[in-house]
């Protein structure tokens, strides 16, 4: 397993996929954010005895927020449950492996596809609302924060474009953090390949599902600028929340 650096921030684990530590991102007025206190994943329930001791040793969360629903969750997580503090908050928007969507793939097409991430990037701001703010409650309440979803990149990555905004990080260092979820798509591509053997589809057309893109994000952005006026309005009216706190919790 690898500590984070400045140079790359990603940690390797036997059994949890795109995962990385957000310490070492620089905001806008020249502090970084500290190492080891806000750690975004896949999902990390099937942790092999070396990860759990390793976040354990090496981060010691005070809290794992789930943004996934009960339909994506296994038995065998519960070594991971008795663990952590593992808090559930599920986010329906982003769940791929939903009932259904097997059939619905079947008539799909890219343009479809990316038109379908796009309108659940849309939903992120709208309709989830609640769960963002308690999540950001937490970063105002100075804890130690891993979160995730199934595979790290659509509802972790939402969520992450709200801390890091927070957090007072520029735009393209924001949209840098997010693209790195595409270096995970082997992982993903074999699990979703592996849900989808029966389905008539191939791998190409299955890309927009698979991956990430900067116009995915923007949708997001996007609606938070026409519908709340801007990412600030958004996160200190809607969700009430004070990044000032958050940024003296995590920056340095």
């Amino acid at each position: 397993m690898n500590n984070s650096t400045l140079a790359d921030s990603d940690i390797s684990f036997e059994k949890i996929g795109n995962a990385r530590d957000l310490g070492g991102l620089k905001a806008s007025d020249g502090r970084t954010i500290v190492y080891r206190k806000l750690i975004r994943m896949g999902n990390p329930g099937l942790a092999t005895t070396k990860d759990i001791q390793y976040i354990k040793k090496q981060i010691n969360p005070d809290v794992v927020i789930d943004f996934r629903t009960e339909s994506e969750k296994n038995p065998a997580e519960q070594t991971f449950a008795e663990s952590f503090v593992w808090v559930a908050d599920p986010i329906d928007a982003g769940n791929l492996q939903a009932v259904g969507i097997e059939d619905w793939l079947k008539t799909a097409n890219v343009d479809s596809l990316e038109h379908m991430m796009i309108e659940i990037y849309r939903q992120f701001p709208v309709r989830y609302q609640a769960q963002y703010k308690r999540f950001l409650k937490y970063a105002e309440d100075d804890k130690t924060i891993m979160y995730h979803c199934t595979a790290g990149k659509d509802r972790t990555g939402f969520t992450t474009l709200l801390l890091l905004a927070a957090l007072g990080l520029d735009k393209q260092t924001i949209y840098d953090d997010y693209l790195k979820s595409n270096r995970a798509i082997n992982n993903l591509q074999r699990s979703m390949g592996e849900q989808l053997k029966d389905v008539p589809i191939d791998v190409e057309t299955l890309k927009p599902l698979l991956g990430v893109k900067a116009s995915y994000l923007q949708a997001s952005w996007d609606i938070i600028n026409s519908k709340y006026g801007g990412m600030d309005n958004y996160l200190t009216k809607i969700l009430e929340i004070d990044v000032d706190k958050i940024r003296a919790n995590y920056l340095q």
